[in-house]
């Protein structure tokens, strides 16, 4: 056999190289730099990473969805997206790692989670102003809620084909708060409320309390919103596992094995949704930029909500936790706690900055399955 005739067969992933692969390939290897050389949400910056590094391989059967075998990356997200599993299965991860405690101790924590989503709203309405249907424009404004698997349940639903870029936006700007939220909290609050100190004198919650609230929180939240039922409910199954005391195998997988390997095959299959064709054009570019106002209006918002709970109280409320009521969770409340130390070390707020954090992991929730389910029947869908 000539092996000249051989050459284009072994040349062939060359001859099907597209400039817009070797672009997406390189934005692979930022994403997958940032994760391993800046330690950057490495957890899920580094498959997402490698995952677009899979789409963008040309003739490899990795994505082929079309393929006479499907190839393993379609398998994951067939398995893992379409059926919402793998943000699921992270929401029940989530719920075994936080404490309600600090914000059952403080229930007024709950108006700065609910401020923290004003960015999901406003940035709907700017979406359509921008052009986008009604069910896009919903899916980007859910990036506002700074919360990986709400966004990626939601665009699910209501806009697949956005999928790769709503999800990309919100895991990366999660990962960037530390670099994006102190800016914004330095130029709204003034050196002396970040210098306010807030008593903590917290109510003791007994383990009754404590078990019974994922409880009933799924009820009351599944009978008003339907919708946020698959969200709520993994998150309070998770919090009850851990809460319980009477399943540690069960709550230790959740916060480890469990989430760890939801969250490996979720950043793969996302990345490898990642193909030229799909992600390189001006749609996508919007949507990183909708992302970032939704990220700064939610900040804003939950700041000046913050501000003026100080002057409510006359005082005695440091602004600075009005930051952490967007549901990044504990990243959120940890900055906000930060800020207030670098003006003064002796000023401790990160109980009170875990009750407005805590507040917004459950508002992000809801205010998603309020938008599906509103959108849901503007649509008929």
């Amino acid at each position: 056999m000539d092996l000249t005739s051989l050459l284009p067969e072994l040349l062939k992933g060359f001859s099907h190289f597209t400039i817009g692969n070797g672009v997406m390939i390189f934005a692979a290897l930022i994403l997958m730099y940032l994760a391993v050389f800046k330690e950057i949400e490495p957890v899920l910056l580094l498959p997402i990473g490698f995952g677009c590094l899979l789409a963008n391989i040309p003739l490899s059967g990795m994505t082929a969805v079309d393929a006479p075998v499907q190839g393993v990356m379609g398998v994951l997200y067939d398995a893992g997206i379409k059926t919402e599993l793998f943000p699921l299965l992270i929401f029940v991860g989530v719920g075994a790692m936080i404490d309600f405690s600090p914000l059952l101790a403080q229930p007024k924590m709950v108006l700065l989670g609910a401020a923290g989503q004003f960015g999901i709203f406003g940035t709907l309405m700017l979406a359509v102003l921008l052009g986008f249907p009604l069910n896009q424009a919903a899916s980007i404004g859910v990036i506002g809620a700074i919360d990986g698997p709400t966004s990626i349940f939601v665009a699910t639903k209501l806009a697949p084909e956005l999928l790769a870029p709503i999800a990309v936006a919100a895991y990366s700007y999660m990962s960037l708060i530390p670099i994006i939220q102190p800016p914004i909290m330095r130029l709204l609050t003034t050196k002396k409320e970040r210098l306010i100190k807030m008593e903590y004198a917290p109510i003791p919650i007994s383990k009754t309390t404590l078990i019974f609230f994922p409880i009933v929180l799924t009820i009351v939240v599944g009978l008003l919103v339907p919708e946020a039922t698959p969200l709520i409910s993994m998150l309070m199954l998770g919090n009850l596992l851990k809460m319980s005391g009477v399943v540690d195998r069960l709550s230790k997988a959740a916060e480890n094995e469990i989430i760890n390997i939801a969250t490996l095959f979720l950043g793969l299959a996302i990345g490898a949704t990642m193909n030229a064709a799909a992600f390189l054009n001006l749609d996508t570019g919007k949507i990183m930029v909708l992302g970032l106002f939704a990220f700064v209006l939610d900040t804003v918002a939950g700041l000046l909500f913050g501000k003026l709970m100080c002057a409510i109280s006359g005082g005695k409320i440091n602004p600075l936790i009005g930051a952490a009521g967007i549901s990044a969770f504990p990243m959120a409340g940890r900055i906000a706690a930060k800020m207030a130390q670098e003006e003064d070390p002796d000023n401790f707020i990160l109980m009170h900055a875990m009750g407005a954090n805590t507040a917004g992991q459950l508002g992000s929730v809801i205010a998603g399955g309020i938008l599906l389910s509103v959108v849901s029947k503007m649509l008929g869908l």
